[in-house]
């Protein structure tokens, strides 16, 4: 299978804006840091195909998984993340972005489509996210229940993931306004 040049490139632009993001921004207060990444997924699927956008998430969690230390919390990377509180928001960043592009297969690709596919990127980002939090905390011996859960992985971050959605759709319109990317 044949992989165009244009679609490693646009792949690999969005997993190092995502290290970049999570290298330079890693704001730890609780179990989940609060992260500019969710920006970063929405955008790739706001402006990439569905098969780029997966192996840009895909990318981004292969290189931390392999040992480089570009995830939000220590140890940063390595096959141990897997056992990590916070793993599961990895997994829903994979379904997230591509699953946004995939609402956007096809046209019209206006603003509100743009923020509506962002707010059903947060909704395929947090169940796996949210799940494998309560799973982890009860492996561990910490156990929590859902309401505490949420009130861990969920309550803290809507409101400022919601306005990463609403700018992921600004900064996509934008691009898409001055034909930096064109959909479809």
């Amino acid at each position: 299978m044949k992989i165009p040049l244009v679609s490693m490139v646009r792949c690999a632009f969005f997993i190092a804006l995502s290290v970049v993001v999570s290298v330079f921004f890693r704001f730890t207060a609780t179990v989940v840091p609060f992260s500019l990444l969710p920006l970063v997924v929405l955008l790739a699927g706001l402006t990439l195909s569905p098969v780029e956008a997966f192996w840009s998430m895909a990318g981004y969690v292969a290189l931390g998984l392999l040992g480089l230390p570009v995830f939000a919390t220590p140890p940063f990377g390595g096959p141990g993340y897997i056992l990590r509180p916070t793993f599961g928001f990895l997994l829903g960043f994979i379904l997230a972005a591509p699953g946004v592009a995939w609402f956007l297969r096809k046209p019209p690709f206006s603003f509100r489509r743009l923020f509506g596919a962002s707010l059903l990127g947060l909704l395929l980002l947090y169940p796996p996210g949210l799940f494998y939090l309560y799973v982890i905390m009860r492996a561990m011996g910490k156990p929590l229940t859902g309401y505490q859960v949420l009130q861990v992985g969920f309550f803290p971050f809507i409101g400022l993931d919601i306005l990463k959605a609403f700018l992921a759709a600004s900064l996509a319109w934008q691009m898409q306004q001055r034909g930096i990317f064109k959909r479809g």
